[in-house]
């Protein structure tokens, strides 16, 4: 079934309107999603490998977990329930920090036009690797990564085919945030 989604506006306020995902896509309605970065008490940051059947960007590693934030859910909620689907993890909402608000917005050649508002949150990942379930047509894997590799993985970027290249700024942001909360 197709999500419902709350328009928001060019700079983020409610507009009391919403819209299926479809229609947002096709239409570039503004509106929010969830961004949820986990990483661990020794340094590490989980990247999820986006599903061969996403129509943006299959394959290439990304965000531990995010989703588009459903008509009439805060964004929180948005969060938690984001992370019970796509990796199998129930938290509570007090387990979020968020660092953010990422604004994105991107055309496509596949006729979607994305005009995201990333509320971004970082999340200590308190259970083994082996505890999480990546949701099929979601997730195609799991990894964890060292805060080096992860900026290595990153610098290379241009040419390694591996992360979302346009996201480059964003993923910097959030390696400056993990590191802050790791050290």
């Amino acid at each position: 079934m197709e999500e419902n989604i709350d328009i928001v506006t060019k700079t983020g306020e409610p507009t009391r309107k919403t819209a299926l995902k479809s229609e947002i896509h096709s239409k570039g309605y503004y509106h929010n999603t969830a961004h949820i970065w986990f990483y661990t008490e020794d340094g590490q940051i989980l990247l999820a490998q986006r599903a061969a059947s996403k129509a943006i960007y299959p394959l290439l590693w990304d965000v531990s977990v995010a989703g588009h934030v459903d008509a009439g859910e805060t964004i929180e909620q948005a969060a938690v329930r984001e992370i019970q689907e796509e990796i199998g993890l129930t938290i509570s909402e007090t387990d979020l920090h968020k660092i953010g608000v990422f604004p994105c917005f991107q055309s496509y050649e596949n006729g979607i036009i994305d005009n995201e508002f990333h509320h971004t949150f970082l999340v200590k990942l308190q259970v083994s690797m082996e505890n999480l379930i990546p949701q099929p047509g979601e997730v195609e894997a799991l990894q964890l990564v060292t805060l080096n590799q992860f900026k290595s993985l990153l610098e290379q970027s241009e040419t390694n085919g591996y992360f979302v290249v346009t996201n480059v700024g964003y993923y910097e942001t959030v390696l400056k945030a993990i590191t802050s909360f790791t050290l």
